[in-house]
């Protein structure tokens, strides 16, 4: 399907388009209007660094930046002082847990909440989350979005209908094309209640300018990276669909290659959820390739990060939606290699949808260990002022359609169509009173 049939989606990959969108100014920063300021119910299962967690950071952002109320549901996380810091509540409650009467329960809870505060719309981010909020926003008569960010796997009738919860909003938001796209075929929903809004890079933050060389070398240092000595940057959570092992795999084959002089670096946190990080160490240990890997864990400086890599990975395998990972790494001028399923070209400038002189980064077939490989000796072949010049063309891009002016723009524009369909639904019953 083509993804400019889903709904106004923001970005067209098209050759034309990406011509003129890297030279084209940044938005002018119209306000969006608003008849009064709005109080939101922002409901995410945890507050870690998940793309959930980041993303209604971001929303309560958005809001408090253009004068709403938001009020934040979560069971909570290392992000809970940015909620408060924002000037938002927080509330905690077990949003995360996905035991049908905990649900409930929170649901109930949820639904006094919008009650006490008198919330005028409901935001769910994740499906636990989603399954409560979508209780509480009918008890209270409430209009409810839901987000996604990745593409949710559907082995049986139960996880279909677990997962169904987050197309029975008024609104589905996607942060991606590729997510319009799935959630279209998947569900039959009517294309003109998607919205696409991606996330939003704080380019000020992300910006190779604002690094220093002491903080690149203190983040080579603390991995035991030396002098010229290459870093391949893998960015996420240590779970099984982010791929780690397809790149470690990977990493293996370019030790077959004779390849020296460099590192495979895994930033993310694990949360002790599942044994994926054990496992991951019987395979490093199984393709000798111990040496080369380094288990980085989460990372405070995260642009230093970048700016000390060569090259950022996400062998994704399951559908990722929009990684916010990849748009910071672009954003900091890194070249990146990505799965199919980890980025689609919305996200990565990638041949063959445009020429090698446009490109911002490679895609290569999920789960091909060889064509990963083979991306990465393309990469590191590659003159540093050639790797410099598609790192340009990743910030440009990164600029030009993920700033947070744009997205704030974009967010509030839906928030004003969602608060004018509700006055005018409450206008029609009243009349019918």
């Amino acid at each position: 399907m083509n993804s400019r049939a889903v709904a106004r989606l923001p970005l067209d990959p098209g050759a034309d388009h990406i011509e003129s969108s890297i030279q084209k100014s940044r938005p002018s920063g119209e306000v969006v209007a608003f008849t009064r300021p709005l109080t939101a119910l922002v409901v995410v299962p945890t507050l870690h660094s998940g793309a959930a967690d980041a993303g209604a950071i971001d929303l309560v952002r958005i809001l408090r930046g253009a004068g709403h109320r938001a009020i934040v549901v979560s069971a909570g996380g290392r992000l809970e002082q940015d909620v408060t810091a924002l000037g938002a509540e927080f509330v905690r409650l077990d949003v995360e847990n996905y035991n049908p009467l905990i649900m409930i329960r929170c649901a109930i809870a949820l639904a006094r909440i919008a009650r006490e505060r008198k919330c005028d719309v409901v935001h769910a981010h994740g499906r636990a989350a989603a399954w409560s909020a979508h209780l509480a926003a009918r008890m209270a008569r409430l209009p409810l979005l839901t987000t996604w960010y990745k593409g949710f796997r559907e082995q049986n009738v139960f996880k279909r209908i677990y997962n169904s919860v987050m197309v029975r909003g008024d609104r589905v938001i996607a942060v991606s094309d590729g997510l319009a796209e799935l959630i279209v075929e998947r569900y039959r929903v009517a294309p003109e209640k998607i919205a696409i809004v991606p996330a939003s890079i704080d380019t000020e933050r992300f910006n190779p300018a604002a690094v220093s060389q002491m903080r690149r070398d203190a983040v080579r240092r603390a991995w035991g990276v030396s002098g010229d000595t290459k870093v391949i940057l893998v960015v996420g959570r240590m779970l099984r669909r982010k791929g780690h092992h397809v790149a470690v795999r990977a990493i293996h084959r370019l030790k077959e290659r004779g390849l020296k002089d460099f590192v495979c670096v895994f930033a993310g946190e694990d949360q002790g959820r599942t044994h994926y990080t054990g496992e991951l160490w019987d395979l490093i240990s199984a393709t000798g390739t111990a040496d080369v890997i380094r288990m980085a864990g989460a990372v405070d400086d995260m642009p230093a990060a970048y700016a000390a890599a060569t090259v950022v990975v996400s062998a994704a395998v399951q559908m990722e939606g929009l990684q916010r990972a990849i748009l910071e790494a672009q954003a900091m001028s890194r070249p990146v290699v990505v799965s199919d399923l980890a980025a689609g070209p919305d996200v990565v400038l990638a041949p063959p949808a445009v020429t090698d002189d446009r490109m911002t980064g490679l895609r290569v077939p999920t789960d091909d260990v060889e064509a990963l490989a083979a991306a990465l000796i393309r990469l590191f072949s590659l003159s540093d002022g050639e790797r410099a010049g598609i790192g340009t063309r990743g910030r440009a891009w990164v600029l030009d359609h993920f700033d947070t002016d744009t997205i704030a723009r974009r967010t509030l524009t839906l928030y004003a169509e969602i608060a004018r369909s509700a006055g005018e639904n409450d206008a029609t019953s009243a009349q019918r009173r």
